[in-house]
């Protein structure tokens, strides 16, 4: 029911986790981004449906991230956002505060050049961990789902002149979560406070147009929860569900010549198929820029921004 801003957060397109873009040696990527995200229709289980009580579900984020280039192979990247939940009918209180605080490690494992073309093999590891002391259990409006989370990625970029093509899978292990309450019922009921979370894993590809100046790209994201449950009839979602999503975006990314160091980035996605998932429509924003922290020129550290 909460979308994958709540799970994968930062699927963006400038030198993230889940792109193919390194930042050179001592280089500094950081700014802030947004995200609205809205839903009326959500699937429960697999019946497609809406609840008039809820009306339309909508998440705001306001983040910061950023990225080092610990060298030029090896990145290390940051994200915390603060995330605003709202329901348009009903008695449910929307949610507010500081979610997750993520870390990743990128690494670019082996490059292979050959005439006009780059394949870039990549490993990613990232950990991430509640900031604050938020309610996990009130969806679909909680901010997150309050679990400390282990994510490994293998992504593959292939590059033909300004043509690219990245695929990539990424597993991700949750610990369990305490709820406020000393009894819960899932399939069976459980006299316990603490809920067994289900792992998750991704699929992500992307197809498009990468220059120095501008970035355009097609997405496709499918989130598959290993385990879980459906929403039962009428029920409010409980956050060991399975919670199931393909979604079909764009992104873009322009770096204006009359200002190397700076990117602006938007793009969007909605969610085409699901399973006790709300079908959202996002879209995002960002702001970055690039502090050079070495001392080759200007002029060197501007190819920061391409592979």
């Amino acid at each position: 029911m909460i979308g994958i801003l709540l799970l994968i957060p930062f699927l963006g397109i400038a030198q993230t986790d889940i792109d193919a873009i390194m930042m050179e040696k001592n280089a500094f990527c950081v700014g802030p981004l947004y995200s609205y995200s809205s839903w009326k229709n959500y699937w429960e289980g697999t019946l497609k449906r809406e609840n008039r009580n809820l009306g339309t579900v909508s998440t705001q984020m306001i983040g910061l991230m950023g990225n080092y280039g610990v060298t030029k192979r090896l990145n290390v990247l940051f994200g915390a956002p603060y995330v605003i939940t709202k329901a348009s009918a009903g008695t449910l209180h929307g949610q507010k505060g500081v979610q997750d605080l993520s870390l990743f490690v990128k690494y670019a494992v082996a490059k292979q050049r050959w005439d006009n073309g780059i394949f870039t093999l990549f490993t990613i590891g990232g950990f991430s961990t509640p900031l604050t002391n938020y309610v996990a259990d009130y969806l679909p409006l909680s901010i997150g789902l309050h679990s400390s989370n282990l994510m490994f990625r293998l992504m593959g970029d292939l590059q033909f002149g300004k043509f690219f093509a990245t695929g990539s899978a990424t597993y991700v292990y949750r610990s369990d979560v305490k709820i406020d309450r000393t009894s819960y019922y899932t399939t069976e009921t459980h006299l316990t406070d603490k809920v067994d979370m289900p792992d998750v894993a991704t699929f992500n590809f992307r197809v498009g147009l990468r220059s120095y100046h501008l970035i355009a790209e097609a997405v496709l994201n499918r989130m598959e929860t290993l385990g879980g449950f459906d929403i039962t009839r009428n029920n409010m979602p409980f956050i060991s569900n399975k919670m199931n999503a393909t979604t079909a975006g764009v992104n873009f990314k322009y770096t204006p010549a009359f200002a190397p160091r700076l990117s602006l980035v938007a793009g969007g996605n909605y969610v085409i198929a699901g399973r006790n998932t709300g079908q959202s429509l996002t879209i995002n924003g960002a702001l970055f820029y690039v502090l050079n922290f070495s001392r080759k020129s200007k002029s060197d550290a501007n190819n920061n921004q391409t592979k």
